[in-house]
């Protein structure tokens, strides 16, 4: 039953990916009164995602927003999606857990910043998660903390990329396993949701699941959260958050349908990604005495190592991201921060080609003789940590949108650990491919994951929000989303963001 713009709802929750959709459905369980605002729409996922690649550009969040530094970030694919669902919709399923080392790289290292938070603390929410969303990984795993339970489901089949990648880091002694991945080896049946068929293998990962085996949102803990009563109002683009008297956020004003409409609330849950997130708090002027809104903007560093083969690899099938590797994660000979770890890669035609075509500067003949080598193609590629530095941050530009907002506008410029973490990978990647037998090998530099701009601490003088996801500055709002990291993390960050919304939301409901 929909709620009246004009009723008192418990909380609004703005966004619906990784960040929101838990502690929606956290909160519709203990029985509060939740509306999630998503400026997408609610896909048909049978309908709305074809196997066809660029139809599915509508899943990414495709409104500019503008790029500055010596490295700055591309959008688009490698940025927020649109839908309920947000990101996970495209995101590419991979879920390692966080190390706990990785929480203190300023205790490590001497630079950075800790997390006001330890690994015992999310340690269970990560079990729990794998769990409910049916992550398939192997029975044992070389790297961190031993699991207090084996992963549900067994891994997926090792796609070509993943199979040239063994073979290579077998013979230069670096470890692998199968990846976890939130996509499901074989049926799984998942309380308040029902039954999701096993992967077949369609290889669209970095773009919509039509049959729902990949873990996003949409499928997971969306209908648990209407199953418990959650009203979800897509294409709904939030704008203003307007404060009471009491220095409260009483209301939440949105477009829909292109009217303004306002949603009285008791408490806001804002979960719209580093950008967004971050974009509202400045365009509104709120939670900011610490200065620190727009601010720590960080991206994985994340070069990527493509190698032509005999074999046919045919890199559009299966999960994309098969193998994996964590024995970077403190190399020994590191003259950088952190570490990395190395995946494998499986990739869509256009994506590899677009990719190509900017990545090595080919033209005529010799663009046409890569481009058919497409199906003898397999990539590794890093995701590693990366600092936060006063010179990377986002902030309002002069340029409005088709809204008439204000254009965000983010500056990137990788620091020296991150070109020395780079140049590390450069050669362990060169020699895997080397050892399992590529030829014309390339890479392209790149940085996933926009981390930061709402960073979580202990002092308001230097954070956001506290440990809990609560803003120092407007006690009734919540932030959860990947702009709370203090620290970017050398792994993928779904599952931690998923993670701390479950956290947050359990904090939350303690309180009373």
């Amino acid at each position: 039953m929909p709620y009246k713009t004009s009723d008192i709802v418990d909380a609004v929750v703005i966004g619906t990916g990784a960040g929101g959709a838990p502690l929606l459905a956290r909160l519709a369980k203990a029985g509060l009164k939740v509306v999630a605002l998503e400026a997408g729409k609610h896909w048909n996922p049978a309908q709305d995602f074809p196997t066809d690649e660029k139809a599915q550009d509508k899943l990414f969040w495709n409104d500019e927003r503008l790029s500055a530094g010596n490295d700055p970030l591309p959008f688009g694919n490698n940025n927020s999606g649109t839908g309920v669902g947000g990101s996970t919709l495209h995101y590419t399923a991979y879920t390692p857990r966080v190390h706990p080392d990785d929480l203190r790289i300023r205790s490590e290292f001497g630079v950075g910043a800790d997390w006001p938070i330890g690994f015992d603390q999310i340690e269970s929410y990560y079990d729990e998660i794998e769990h409910f969303i049916g992550v398939s990984g192997p029975s044992f795993y070389p790297w961190g903390p031993a699991r207090k339970r084996s992963y549900p489901l067994g891994p997926l089949p090792i796609n070509g990329a993943g199979q040239l990648m063994e073979r290579g880091c077998a013979e230069v002694g670096i470890r692998t396993s199968p990846a976890a991945n939130a996509a499901l080896s074989a049926g799984y049946y998942q309380e308040g949701v029902g039954h999701r068929p096993g992967c077949a293998n369609r290889g669209f990962c970095q773009a919509g699941c039509n049959i729902g085996a990949k873990a996003s949102m949409d499928v997971t803990y969306i209908p648990l959260a209407m199953h418990y009563g959650a009203e979800i109002r897509p294409e709904s683009f939030v704008t203003q958050l307007v404060k009471n008297d009491a220095g409260k956020i009483s209301e939440v004003v949105y477009i829909r349908n292109g009217q303004e409409e306002r949603q009285r609330c008791r408490y806001v849950f804002l979960c719209a990604g580093t950008i967004e997130t971050a974009r509202l708090l400045l365009m509104n002027g709120l939670a900011n005495s610490s200065g620190q809104v727009g601010r720590n903007v960080m991206a994985h560093t994340g070069l990527q190592i493509w190698g032509e083969f005999d074999e046919d690899v045919r890199p559009y099938k299966g999960i994309p991201g098969a193998l994996i590797s964590e024995d970077m994660h403190r190399p020994k000979d590191a003259d950088f921060v952190g570490g990395y770890l190395l995946q494998s890669i499986g990739v869509m035609p256009v994506t590899y080609l677009s990719q190509m075509a900017r990545g090595r500067g080919l033209w005529g003949q010799e663009l046409k003789r890569a481009a058919s080598a497409y199906n003898h193609m397999a990539g590794i590629n890093i995701l590693g940590d990366c600092l936060p530095y006063e010179h990377n941050y986002m902030e309002l530009s002069d340029e409005k949108d088709s809204r008439g907002l204000p254009k965000p506008r983010v500056y990137f410029s990788n620091g020296e650990s991150e070109e020395r973490m780079t140049a590390h990978a450069d050669k362990v990647m060169r020699d895997i491919w080397a050892a399992a037998g590529a030829k014309n090998m390339w890479a392209f530099p790149r940085n996933a994951h926009v981390i930061g701009t709402c960073r979580m601490g202990n002092d308001p003088d230097t954070a956001v929000v506290n440990a809990d996801g609560q803003s120092f500055d407007i006690p009734n709002l919540y932030i959860s989303d990947n702009s709370t990291f203090p620290s970017a993390l050398s792994v993928n960050p779904a599952l931690t963001i998923m993670a701390l919304s479950l956290r947050t939301a359990d904090r939350f409901l303690a309180q009373g």
